[in-house]
């Protein structure tokens, strides 16, 4: 056995179990086990970056386009309070992060040192941790590091994915002891979680009697890798396909029974045919409110009365939200797969239901065509996303930022494969988009990247696209530009009729903004603003095309910037506004959550 710090052991687990970057700022609760990453065996690339948060949030960005982990380290205190919004982000989402964070020394414990939570308890960060994480874990002496990475790793990637956390007291780095660093392979499990066949044919029962069946597809499907499973049923048994937000990019948009989105800001067709639907099959999908209309009855979906047949890989999911007529425990690319082999080998004659699908869609587009093709300057949030999509090979990933962008990206800007969408979807974090973008980047070298961002979620992050020059990191950042949150305007003028707080302006009056052009090219980027509609296309073509990193400034009107809002979400109005309290309540009543 080897004599090594526990720096070192980290280390060389985190090398030999795959990962392949490492981000973070190296305070100095950390500076032993980063000084590791320098040590022969240990080697992993370090990324500097700006903002502990966006270590994370590379991290994640990174895990969604590679489903597999990328680790993020920092000092104590601030810097590991920093993270906690990453890694509630990556909680909230179920991906799979690694963070790891040094602790006081443990002789040291409780003395308030610099930067140590110890008011109420000695030594409180990890309990801040602990709410934000699958597992977490403090080390007490180095000979057990070897156990507490395989463990760590073990909990990560198997069942429902999640952040991990991991502090180590400055001590616990620096002392060395004779240990081996164990086999991964030997210690995780083999294979995945197969469905019980008695709930296969329940499962195949309900959707054999069913006439106008739909798969709500979700995060949990891509993770489990299921898109070839679900195309396969969806065509065999002629069952149209919506998405969430995570499950956008499992099924491809321009397939003939792709129906939308679901939710608030889903589509029309997508929450047509979903509320409509005797039989809803979920497929790794945990019914948010954002996805279910606030649970409203006949808005997104209608259960009961419809039948739904739930799968999901995490127990606690099945019938949370809505009851189950089947709950299915188990990999959702298994258990699709069966269903699909078990199902009889003729579907029944759905041409009607396939043509109302289609006669939706037609009607979706022709609305949806009115902001996606406009010529407008500035911008509707859509119109840049329609220029896009045309200058973008097929393949390249879309990174969402939050609020409007989101919802726009959501109904406007089709993706045809699993992990090119990537959005915060359960959390929604302003900030995410950035770090996430450049996360996903080196999981995806050889793809194109476009991170698109209103000004006022890039303004959260936005000193990490020098991260690009340090880190010769190629992506596309598309800001549109509207100056202010007005995502969040919308919904205060929905819900009082004016709003606070949201508007980026003068003392004057007059709107605000910095010059993102500049600043992309204060930063080392090659940047662009784009000033009028005649140029748009051909600015966005040449971005993605130069392969480098790329700043373009994209004017967005305020008023006509949001995305559609087809569905209900279910934010109470004070009752000093009469406006609108009928229709709130009306919508109350329907909720069928409880």
């Amino acid at each position: 056995m080897a004599e090594l710090t526990g720096g070192q052991i980290v280390a060389q687990a985190l090398k030999n179990y795959g990962v392949k970057y490492v981000a973070g700022i190296p305070g100095h609760g950390i500076w032993t086990l980063t000084d590791a990453f320098l040590e022969e065996g240990s080697e992993i690339p370090f990324i500097q970056v700006f903002h502990e948060q966006s270590a994370v949030h590379m991290a994640d960005g990174y895990y969604r386009v590679t489903g597999e982990p990328m680790a993020a380290v920092t000092s104590i205190g601030a810097g590991a309070s920093n993270t906690v919004i990453g890694m509630a982000t990556a909680y909230t989402d179920s991906t799979s992060t690694i963070l790891i964070t040094g602790g006081p020394p443990t002789h040291m414990r409780g003395h308030g040192l610099l930067q140590e939570l110890e008011r109420f308890t000695a030594n409180d960060f990890p309990k801040v941790a602990e709410a934000v994480s699958k597992r977490h874990w403090v080390a007490q002496r180095v000979d057990e590091l070897p156990f507490i990475m395989q463990r760590l790793f073990s909990a990560m990637k198997t069942g429902r994915p999640g952040p991990v956390h991991l502090e180590i007291p400055m001590d616990v780095q620096a002392e060395s002891a004779e240990v081996e660093i164990h086999d991964l392979a030997q210690r995780l499990p083999v294979g995945v979680a197969y469905p019980d066949p008695a709930a296969i044919e329940a499962a195949v029962e309900v959707l054999a009697a069913s006439q106008r069946p739909v798969i709500v597809v979700g995060g949990g499907a891509i993770t489990a890798e299921a898109s070839g499973e679900i195309l396969r049923l969806a065509e065999k048994w002629r069952v149209p396909v919506v998405t969430t937000w995570n499950g956008k990019g499992a099924f491809p948009e321009d397939h003939d029974l792709f129906a939308g989105s679901v939710g608030q800001t889903g589509t029309p067709v997508g929450n047509g045919i979903a509320s409509t639907a005797d039989v809803v099959i979920a497929v790794g999908c945990r019914f948010t409110d954002w996805s279910a209309s606030s649970y409203a009855k006949g808005v997104s979906f209608s259960i009961p009365d419809s039948r739904l047949i739930h799968i999901d890989v995490d127990p606690q999911e099945i019938g949370k939200n809505y009851p189950a007529t089947v709950g299915i425990v188990a990999d959702a690319k298994v258990t699709v797969g069966q269903i699909a082999d078990s199902m009889p080998a003729a579907a029944p004659d759905r041409s009607s239901y396939e043509a109302e699908l289609a006669g939706k869609k037609d009607e979706w587009e022709t609305q949806l065509s009115k902001r996606r093709d406009s010529d407008r300057f500035p911008f509707t949030s859509q119109r840049p996303l329609g220029a896009l999509r045309k200058v973008l090979p097929r393949d390249a990933v879309i990174v969402a930022g939050s609020g409007n962008t989101q919802g726009a990206v959501k109904q406007t800007f089709p993706v045809y494969e699993p992990r090119t969408h990537l959005t915060s979807g359960g959390f929604s974090s302003m900030g995410w988009a950035v770090p996430a973008a450049i996360g996903a980047k080196l999981g995806a070298p050889d793809r194109t990247v476009v991170c698109v961002i209103g000004d006022g979620d890039f303004l959260m992050t936005a000193q990490e696209i020098g991260l690009c020059v340090t880190n010769a990191i190629p992506v596309v950042f598309v800001v549109q530009n509207n100056s202010g949150f007005m995502s969040i305007r919308g919904g205060q003028r929905k819900q009082t009729n004016r709003h606070i707080g949201t508007e980026f302006n003068r003392p004057d009056g007059t709107p605000y903004s910095p010059d993102y052009k500049a600043l992309g090219e204060a930063f080392g980027l090659t940047s662009f603003r784009v000033e009028s509609d005649a140029e748009l296309e051909e600015t966005l073509r040449k971005a993605v095309t130069l392969n480098e990193p790329v700043l373009v400034e994209v004017p967005t009107s305020r008023d006509a910037a949001g995305p559609w809002v087809p569905g209900w979400w279910d934010f109470p109005i004070p009752e000093y506004v009469k406006e609108g309290q009928e229709e709130y309540r009306t919508y109350r009543r329907n909720e069928q959550h409880l």
